[in-house]
């Protein structure tokens, strides 16, 4: 059945507010809190708190909805055997209902703070490293790792997870949604591109599984889509320029863009037009069942609503009541292509 989740964000919303959005989509029924782990906003207009210790809180007020982020770089300003320990302790708060998602990353993020920021492939293998890491310390057994970017000596999670964690990986070509297939457990894209694009990333993420020997059906695939079902759409446009316009320009995923200033340098192309090209920015319900079906039929399973306002406890309440039930009803007999 399709998973249907609430994108947590904390580049827009302090952590006491976030926290208390959490807690109105857990009650609303959503499958899934997705929460950004950076340590700089897209904008000077932003926030960023600290995505671990706001996870442990968001764990702790919820009972229903998985929880995870989407996604940790756990290559550079993070060492892999930290992120092992932190999503351990989440586990123990949400037993069953934590995850990881796992990326190479942004320099606004990584660079910002260590100076550091290698090419793509590096990175890469960076992070197939420390994916092994983060299993193997979550067997609960010592692990002394000899890679070649980390080194543990008899390094042990003394508390393990509590139960299995799933590790989805970040995709936004069809190569990374093969190395996703083949070292994760998941894949993890986010909307507003070609539906062919999607199509190849899906045919890479399936050979990738195939070729660990694993079964890419049963595999999560998730989305992330940017929407705001309001009748105010001017306003949430605006809102989605003013937090997260530089996230429109390629370049900043993969140049040394560092500071939130130079976030928004990047993203001042970005106009109105732009923002509704690669969401659903409608007052209808109507519209916003046929862009997430539009997903859904191209192989995602678990479908990410990202909303940047106005008023996101209105979007929580009326999303749920109007558009989750029917998507459900609609795919209860329509299985995910596997």
């Amino acid at each position: 059945m399709v998973q249907l989740g609430w994108k947590a964000g904390p580049e827009q919303y302090g952590p006491v507010e976030l926290l208390e959005y959490a807690i109105a989509a857990d009650k609303a029924g959503f499958d899934l809190l997705d929460v950004s782990d950076h340590f700089h906003p897209w904008s000077e207009a932003g926030q960023c708190p600290f995505t671990w210790t706001w996870l442990g809180a968001a764990a702790v007020q919820t009972s229903k909805i998985r929880v995870g982020t989407g996604v940790t770089c756990p290559i550079l300003r993070y060492h892999p055997a930290i992120i092992a320990q932190a999503t351990a302790t989440v586990s123990c708060f949400a037993p069953g209902r934590t995850y990881l998602g796992v990326g190479t990353g942004e320099a606004l993020n990584e660079y910002s703070v260590t100076r550091e920021w290698p090419e793509y492939q590096e990175r890469l293998e960076r992070l197939e490293e420390a994916i092994q890491l983060i299993r193997a310390l979550w067997s609960g057994q010592e692990v002394s790792f000899r890679g070649d970017y980390y080194q543990t000596q008899k390094a042990k999670l003394y508390t393990p997870p509590a139960t299995a964690i799933p590790i989805y990986i970040s995709a936004l070509v069809p190569h990374s949604a093969r190395f996703a297939g083949k070292y994760g457990d998941g894949l993890f894209s986010v909307g507003g591109k070609k539906p062919e694009l999607y199509r190849q990333m899906m045919q890479s993420f399936k050979d990738g599984a195939r070729e660990a020997g694993k079964d890419p059906s049963r595999m999560p695939r998730l989305i992330e889509l940017n929407v705001a079902y309001t009748e105010s759409i001017d306003a949430a446009i605006q809102e989605q320029i003013k937090y997260w316009a530089g996230t429109y320009i390629p370049a900043l995923f993969a140049q040394k863009i560092y500071t939130p200033e130079m976030s928004e340098e990047n993203g001042e192309a970005v106009g109105p037009e732009t923002i509704k090209k690669t969401g659903c920015f409608s007052p209808s319900s109507d519209d916003h069942i046929q862009f997430i079906q539009q997903y859904i039929e191209l192989g995602f399973d678990t479908i990410i609503l990202h909303s940047p306002g106005p008023d996101q406890r209105a979007f929580i309440e009326r999303y749920s009541r109007d558009i989750l039930p029917k998507i459900r009803t609609m795919t209860q007999s329509q299985p995910v292509l596997g």
